[in-house]
């Protein structure tokens, strides 16, 4: 498999068509995501395994493969920047988790989680960005700025609860499943929601009006970007049910419903609002009013279609992340720094 893999790696390096090029890239790609899907099935019952570590695998033996086969020059199939992750990859996966969320368990906690998610988040912020800074010190390495340890440190306090939902069981353990998975998503979003509040000002000389802005920019990003979500799904739910002429559709409904989704995450955006807690938050109020509105057909549609591609972005992500692990442009820059 490494020596054919090698060969049509090979052919697209040498290939002068740069289209026919990229339709090999995607094609093999494609192949690699469905080893990927096959395989995780192949090893579920390992409690260990999933697909995001059977993915992360493959990923890195494929990116080993390409790598010794270009002679070190490269370990991807194909490149793709930051557009095609935050605009096509992310939001599927955050709103599937809005989606499926279990509403009682998540808002009959909803304190905890947003004590654990908001306010142990900032905890982590303030003690990451200060022992960065700290250490950085010490170790005399002086090419990062105030704002470079503030952005580790939102960066790092954002946990990955994956692997540890993997081996939780959501109907033996109703409760600590529910705090891990909001705990999980308010995380991320706050962390995001931080990054960018971050990005906003000038932080060379950090004062107490500077704080107190920060914290005001953060605070009315989460807000905003809540109430929006909550507002688009709100109007999906009114569309559907009000201003619906004639025979339901299937078709339709789901259409609508993944496009009030999607223009929920894109209005964030345009808005300079962030888009994970738009789209979540649209997630939650959609499953418990839109869905509702729609046929059964539709009910059923929806549920698969979202995980379906939230599935497939997940799995896309973490394959991409193995093969990045060996990306040789990025060990060089961290090796010259």
């Amino acid at each position: 498999m490494g020596v054919h893999l090698g060969s049509v790696v090979m052919k697209l390096r040498t290939t002068m068509d740069p289209d026919q090029a990229s339709i090999d890239s995607i094609t093999l790609f494609v192949a690699l995501l469905s080893a990927c899907i096959l395989i995780g099935h192949l090893l579920e019952r390992i409690r260990w395994m999933n697909e995001s570590i059977t993915a992360l695998a493959i990923g890195l033996c494929t990116g080993t493969i390409i790598l010794l086969t270009t002679e070190g020059k490269s370990s991807h199939i194909f490149m793709f920047d930051e557009e095609l992750f935050f605009i096509y990859l992310l939001p599927p996966i955050i709103f599937n988790a809005g989606f499926q969320v279990k509403k009682k368990q998540f808002f009959r906690n909803f304190s905890t989680i947003m004590l654990f998610g908001a306010f142990g988040t900032l905890i982590s912020f303030g003690i990451i960005s200060l022992g960065s800074a700290q250490l950085f010190k010490k170790l005399d390495i002086g090419f990062l700025e105030t704002v470079d340890f503030l952005a580790l440190g939102a960066i790092f306090s954002a946990t990955d609860s994956v692997c540890t939902l993997q081996v939780l069981n959501q109907d033996e353990t109703p409760l600590l499943y529910s705090l891990v998975f909001g705990e999980g998503v308010v995380n991320d979003a706050t962390s995001v929601v931080l990054f960018n509040a971050i990005q906003r000002f000038d932080l060379s000389h950090i004062t107490s009006s500077i704080a107190m802005k920060l914290l005001g920019d953060f605070l009315y990003l989460f807000t905003t970007s809540t109430l929006l979500g909550v507002a688009v799904g709100l109007l999906s739910a009114y569309i559907i049910k009000k201003l619906y002429f004639g025979s339901h559709s299937t078709d339709r409904e789901v259409g609508l419903m993944i496009l009030m989704a999607y223009l929920s995450y894109m209005m964030a955006e345009l808005f300079n609002l962030s888009g994970i807690l738009t789209v979540f938050f649209c997630g939650i109020v959609m499953s418990h009013y839109t869905w509702h509105n729609v046929t059964e057909s539709s009910r059923v549609t929806t549920r698969h279609s979202f995980a379906t591609m939230s599935f497939i972005s997940e799995t896309f992500i973490f394959l991409y992340v193995g093969m990045d692990a060996l990306d040789i442009e990025k060990w060089k820059l961290v090796s010259k720094r």
